[in-house]
């Protein structure tokens, strides 16, 4: 693959809390604009979510489900409160996650999931504070069918210098590229920090296996 580049400034366009026209941050964060088959080295700036914490297979552990099932409805009703009481309207970011195990392998070549942990998470404007979160958590437990909405939490995540590439294909098939961006930036005396980032910018339920477009980022710093 090509060696690793250097993306510019993490924000673009207008500042953050701009309430004059719907908000796409996909758009206005360097960080998200990420190349097939290219390896780059980007500064993400601090960046909030709604999270929620668990472990196991993330295609069959209730808990994954749950946290999704928790995490679309408040990161929707945050964006109905922003645009009604805030006059800022925002497109709700994509889903993303953390993975972690304490064996490497089991999460790079022996891809076994049982054993992996994970944050799954939504991106949330800066301008979402935790007051209008507590409102979101009321109003979705009254409607119900949120069953993690107790351990979802509104925090912000300073990744910094990370490496970053995007894979197009299976989740099933990230295993060898993980390898392979671990390696370039290691190859650059660059040491892996911190946890693998994984951004599914494809709904899964809609876009088919081969045609997955998901960003992989993991933290680094001089070795």
């Amino acid at each position: 693959m090509p060696p690793l580049a250097s993306a510019g400034s993490p924000w673009q366009g207008r500042g953050v809390g701009d309430p004059a026209a719907k908000r796409d941050l996909k758009k206005e964060i360097a960080s998200y604009a990420v190349c097939h088959g290219r390896f780059d080295l980007v500064t993400v700036p601090p960046l909030q979510y709604v999270m929620v914490d668990g472990e196991g297979d993330p295609n069959s552990a209730p808990a994954y489900r749950d946290a999704l099932a928790t995490l679309y409805p408040v990161a929707y009703g945050l964006k109905f409160l922003s645009a009604r009481e805030l006059g800022c309207d925002h497109v709700v970011m994509p889903l993303e996650a953390l993975w972690w195990a304490t064996d490497a392998a089991s999460f790079t070549t022996a891809r076994d999931k049982s054993r992996w942990s994970w944050t799954a998470m939504i991106l949330v404007p800066d301008w979402i504070g935790p007051d209008h979160l507590e409102s979101v958590r009321t109003a979705v437990r009254r409607k119900g069918g949120a069953p993690q909405l107790d351990a979802l939490r509104l925090a912000t995540l300073e990744e910094g210098l990370v490496a970053q590439t995007l894979h197009v294909g299976p989740y099933d098939d990230e295993g060898p590229v993980i390898e392979a961006l671990h390696a370039h930036a290691v190859e650059r005396g660059l040491r892996l920090r911190g946890t693998h980032h994984e951004i599914y910018l494809s709904d899964a339920r809609r876009t088919a296996p081969e045609r997955l477009r998901t960003i992989l980022r993991q933290p680094v710093e001089p070795a």
